[in-house]
């Protein structure tokens, strides 16, 4: 493995294959020794994420297809209240 440039790196997948990331792109991505990653593959390109760094998108892409001024708590609270009514009449 070398260092093309600061964000570039050569590596080899072994007989087993494994890859070693190098050391300064684990620290640089928060990778540490022992962390389970999810691997994806995004056009042609195999993708590395933590738990945490999935959660964190999958959370900002929910926020985003919100529309501005729309509560989910309070709709879902408003939800829960007129099944509870049509409960009472049955």
């Amino acid at each position: 493995m070398e260092g093309n440039q600061s964000d570039i790196w050569n590596c080899r997948i072994d007989a087993s294959g494994r890859i070693v990331l190098p050391l300064p792109l684990r620290n640089e991505k928060l990778f540490k020794t022992g962390d389970e990653l999810i691997v994806t593959v995004e056009d042609d390109a195999v993708v590395l994420r933590t738990y945490d760094q999935v959660i964190t998108r999958l959370q900002q892409q929910f926020s985003e297809a919100i529309p501005e001024g729309v509560s989910l708590v309070d709709e879902l609270i408003d939800d829960r209240k007129q099944e509870a009514e049509l409960d009472k009449g049955r």
